[in-house]
């Protein structure tokens, strides 16, 4: 069973007091000041990557950060390089109080970067599973190529599941191929092999994603048709806070044991150690 007994901050629940860290400055509160005129609050004009830190260390291994400095590295068009030292700054601070850091990096080369604690559910989550639902086609995420402050597809998704009652929403292309969830990457187990949906089918290349790919040589990347999920013996979904989560059921199609599934067990193991 996976242990999720991260050492967390003594204040209570709300990590907003322990403050921001913007442009160079920590900040208290939970209120950041921005022009009328700002990209970043008119367009949705940022990036970020969201990381969870282990043992207070950004270089802990299971941190992932020089994966999630190269997300952030890999700036769209017009965008200012940050200053790199000083965001690395900010987060040792919040780092030594929040186990999970929010990086934004707005067009001008600003950084804000918000600190929160683990999500209650998540030992839950991990070991008895969750239920989800398959969101309207019509709904894409943004530019996958980046992970962009322009989050309105998958908050309506995560949204609209969360109204049913159920923890995720799946997206879907216009013929039916599952994508990815509202917050990770799919997993499928498939004849004893686990697959994912390439990034060519407009999925976000999730740093966790990378991460088993690069760990697991019997993973491997492939197409999410309506006919393939009908073949899958254990589906799951992974992002960085989270690790990697059994979907047991997708309301109106298909129910898993993917929480039993031995072959589930096994990857879930790798990747929370």
């Amino acid at each position: 069973m996976p242990q999720e007994r991260e050492a967390l901050s003594p204040n209570p629940s709300d990590a907003s007091s322990l403050g921001f860290w913007y442009d160079g400055h920590l900040h208290k509160g939970d209120r950041i000041t921005l022009n009328i005129q700002d990209p970043g609050l008119l367009y949705g004009a940022t990036v970020f990557t969201t990381l969870r830190v282990f043992a207070h260390n950004l270089d802990h291994p299971r941190t992932h950060w020089k994966t999630h400095l190269t997300r952030l590295r890999q700036l769209p068009p017009f965008w200012v390089e940050p200053d790199w030292t000083r965001l690395r700054q900010g987060c040792e601070l919040l780092s030594a109080q929040c186990p999970i850091l929010r990086i934004t990096l707005f067009p001008d080369g600003r950084e804000w970067i918000t600190g929160r604690l683990l999500p209650q559910d998540l030992l839950t989550r991990q070991t008895e599973g969750i239920r989800a639902q398959v969101l309207d086609p019509s709904w894409s995420r943004s530019l996958p190529q980046w992970k962009t402050g322009n989050y309105l597809a998958p908050w309506l998704g995560l949204r609209s599941a969360q109204t049913a009652g159920l923890q995720e929403g799946i997206f879907v292309d216009a013929a039916g191929n599952w994508l990815e969830t509202t917050t990770g990457n799919l997993w499928g187990l498939r004849s004893g092999v686990w697959v994912t949906p390439p990034l060519e089918s407009g999925v976000l290349g999730g740093v966790m994603r990378e991460w088993i790919l690069a760990d697991s040589s019997g993973c491997s990347g492939e197409f999410w048709t309506p006919d393939l999920v009908q073949t899958l013996d254990a589906i799951a979904y992974s992002n960085c806070v989270v690790g990697i989560v059994p979907i047991q059921e997708v309301v109106g199609m298909s129910r898993w044991e993917s929480a039993s599934c031995d072959s589930f067990k096994a990857l879930q193991i790798r990747v929370l150690g």
